[in-house]
């Protein structure tokens, strides 16, 4: 009988952070397959956060971890193309064992407060520099506001339903004052015209050098189709030029060619005093300026660990590859008299490259999403995108190969 019920009981707690964890991501999934509904979301996603604040301590271990994998497995992906692939495993597990810690620490001290404020504490968290996991984004497609604001008040909500023993209802008061019933703010399109010619080479073909030279031709054909449909700039995705562009005479001298008839936007390698930095170049009447990525992928453009860990695991995974380096701050561009903000695919979708905006109202951000397709991360990006436009109130133009072009609108 003892073991029957110890049988259940494990039972109950693995099938409670199941549950939890399928509830936390069930945003992102409905989206992959274009199912977005605000009810829908709104529902899930108030119910995922109910679980997080009473399910017992084993249960949030398992739903850290299932989380981890629900939201990270993509990741896995891009390890092919650095003949990793046996890593795959290894890696989620690891990841995926992170949160599950996590989790387990909402609970650390077993109170209702205790487990509101780690939770809330956690919206400010980026385990190892990556902050695509976020609690306020489940509610990007619903009737919940997604400021921090409004998720505390999802919190204190469900303090008061679960601690009240009469008048419940009353708890649902804060929820009313996190909703977001209103249509967002406009912003006029800016005074240029552009052109984001939609891309889809495949990881595998895009360093060959074989491929090189028709990949770059490909680049010209499109910059040439935006002259002639009249457009102000053309937009290229993350290094589409697959290349070190500044050491590569007769590609610039092309595009600064080119450039006195339409801006050029286009993403490429950049080498300075012996560091190499992920850049775009833009091409205005035969001037170049270049910025660099400010935030780098964590363990894809830079490992966030100590020194001696970082050399070795270059040396034993990499063949001695350095990290990217980085610049300090944002590079805003001027088109048509107006600023734009550069972001490159990771960093458009941190705090840190919507930093000193100013009365800057739009953002170019170039990606390459070809590392990681078919998979969850290019929905999971769309919708990190859409939450940062609405949150800063910057319209975002986001040029990509390998998945949808899409115009994000505060």
């Amino acid at each position: 009988m003892f073991l029957l019920k110890r049988d259940y009981s494990n039972k109950n707690f693995i099938i409670k952070g199941f549950i939890t964890a399928i509830l936390l991501a069930s945003f992102m999934y409905l989206s992959y397959f274009n199912i977005e509904y605000k009810i829908l979301n709104t529902i899930l996603g108030l119910l995922a956060i109910y679980l997080l604040l009473v399910i017992p301590k084993k249960a949030l271990f398992v739903a850290g971890f299932l989380s981890g994998v629900l939201w990270c497995n993509w990741m896995a992906v891009s390890m092919q193309y650095y003949d990793l692939t046996y890593l795959a495993p290894v890696f989620i597990t690891g990841i995926s064992l992170v949160y599950a810690l996590i989790f387990y620490l909402f609970a650390l001290y077993d109170r209702l407060v205790f487990r509101i404020i780690a939770i809330f504490a956690f919206t400010f968290f980026a385990p190892l520099g990556f902050n695509w996991m976020k609690f306020e984004l489940i509610f990007v497609d619903s009737y919940i506001d997604i400021s921090k604001v409004a998720f505390f008040l999802v919190l204190v909500s469900f303090y008061f339903i679960i601690k009240l023993k009469r008048f419940k209802i009353i708890g649902i008061i804060p929820i009313l004052f996190a909703l977001n019933l209103g249509k967002g703010v406009y912003i006029q399109n800016p005074e240029a015209s552009i052109y984001m010619p939609q891309m889809n080479i495949k990881q595998e073909l895009k360093w060959e050098k074989d491929y090189q030279k028709i990949l770059h031709e490909n680049n010209f054909e499109e910059i040439a189709k935006a002259i002639e449909s009249k457009k102000d700039l053309v937009v290229l995705p993350e290094t589409a030029f697959t290349t070190v562009l500044n050491r590569n005479a007769e590609l610039l001298e092309r595009l600064k060619e080119l450039s006195m008839d339409i801006d050029i936007i286009t993403g490429a390698l950049y080498v300075e005093d012996k560091q190499i930095y992920n850049a775009s170049y833009h091409f205005t009447k035969g001037e170049i300026k270049v910025a660099k990525k400010v935030v780098l992928v964590p363990f894809g453009e830079e490992i966030p660990l100590p020194k001696f860990f970082v050399d070795l695991i270059n040396k034993v995974f990499y063949n001695g590859a350095q990290d990217y380096s980085k610049a300090s701050a944002p590079t805003d561009f001027i088109i048509k008299g107006e600023k734009i903000r550069n972001a490159i695919c990771y960093e458009a979708t941190t705090d840190k490259i919507f930093e000193n905006l100013g009365d800057t109202k739009y953002m170019i951000a170039i990606s390459n999403n070809a590392w990681f397709t078919p998979s969850i991360e290019p929905t999971l990006q769309h919708l990190l995108l859409k939450f940062y436009s609405r949150t800063y109130g910057v319209t975002i133009f986001h040029v990509v190969n390998g998945s949808q072009n899409r115009i994000y609108r505060p």
